[in-house]
């Protein structure tokens, strides 16, 4: 199955505040293993941008630390799924989790 995978970066590891990150990996996956990466620099922030931006890079899948319902569900109706409440660590390492079934999600910790 192939996969791309956008994470938002600060610092090369996950950045908690989804809409405010410096970078975004974009990795691609096919038969569970990384076949591909790139960052990528994203638009300035504005509320709604991102997922529709993201689409159009053929993403399929988000891995975020925190992130809003509004942001779920416009990325949802783009039909990509999201992962949120991720640990904050490196990207690959949560880009193989997802690949390999074992990404820890958990509480979504954007409040607005």
């Amino acid at each position: 199955m192939k996969k791309r995978i956008a994470i938002p970066l600060e610092n090369g590891i996950l950045c908690s505040h989804f809409g405010h990150c410096q970078q975004f990996a974009i990795v691609d996956a096919e038969n569970n293993s990384i076949s591909g990466e790139t960052l990528v620099t994203p638009p300035p922030h504005e509320p709604g941008l991102l997922p529709a931006w993201l689409a159009e890079k053929g993403v399929t899948d988000v891995i975020a630390g925190g992130m809003g319902q509004r942001a779920i569900n416009l990325f949802n109706n783009q039909k990509i799924n999201v992962f949120v409440g991720a640990q904050i660590k490196n990207y690959t390492d949560l880009a193989n989790d997802l690949i390999n079934g074992s990404l820890v999600a958990g509480a979504n910790y954007c409040d607005h």
